[in-house]
């Protein structure tokens, strides 16, 4: 059961690192340092890592109140009842809402992203990033704006979290963290390195944006159907 849950906790990390969000934001980032210091490369990689900080460091807090949260729920015995079927509904409800994305893209009137207006609010923000510092603190305001797309299979890993003492709980949100902020650390080195460029990311993010919210999707209702049968405690 131990690896079951370890599997399901890297499953959600993935769905969450396969968010088209974080690529957008991390891409805004890096666009805004390079308008500004097209000739220094190193800056690239030192603002990448700064933001991307930034956002690890506020979603493992994040994830200790939702846990703290969930703790405090289930001292009332009809929450605990029921808490992995919530979690196992949410979890299908998101992964339909992404599947949704990948046929009709924005259809129902929604998309499983930033929410529209708030994304001048974020761009704004980003487009301030001048240093190392200020990507920092540019990521810890807009881990806020990323919470709408990607907290939803975070908060089902946090419920799963919750019955865990806090010497368990630690490795495993941090795991869950590195995991979901891969994919902007290897863009970041992949363009440090000059393997491709941030237009080419933009470009494949858009031609891949529908198969990204697939892939999230599927693993998000997975999960969720496996809560719902047990299958994961």
């Amino acid at each position: 059961m131990a690896e079951l849950s370890l599997l399901t906790v890297l499953g959600l990390a993935a769905a969450d690192a396969v968010n088209p969000c974080e690529l957008a934001v991390l891409t805004l980032a890096l666009v805004a340092i390079l308008t500004r210091y097209p000739r220094e490369r190193i800056k690239v990689l030192k603002v990448g890592f700064a933001f991307t900080a930034g956002i690890f460091i506020m979603y493992f807090f994040y994830g200790l109140i939702l846990i703290n949260f969930f703790k405090f729920l289930t001292q009332m015995d009809i929450f605990k009842i029921w808490l992995y079927r919530v979690l196992g509904a949410v979890g299908i409800i998101l992964g339909a809402s992404n599947i949704k994305d990948f046929f009709k893209y924005g259809g129902a009137g929604f998309v499983t992203e930033v929410p529209k207006k708030w994304r001048p609010t974020m761009k704004g923000l980003i487009a301030k990033i001048t240093s190392v510092k200020g990507a920092f603190v540019t990521g810890l305001l807009v881990s806020l704006f990323l919470t709408p797309c990607t907290m939803g299979p975070y908060i089902i890993c946090c419920g799963i979290f919750e019955p865990l003492a806090l010497l368990e709980i630690v490795p495993l949100l941090l795991l869950y963290n590195i995991v979901f902020v891969l994919p902007m650390i290897a863009i970041t080195f992949i363009i440090y390195l000059g393997f491709t460029t941030i237009s080419d990311v933009s470009g494949w993010r858009e031609k891949n944006l529908r198969l990204l919210h697939l892939i999230s999707g599927i693993i998000l209702v997975v999960i969720g159907i496996a809560l719902l049968a047990g299958l994961v405690i």
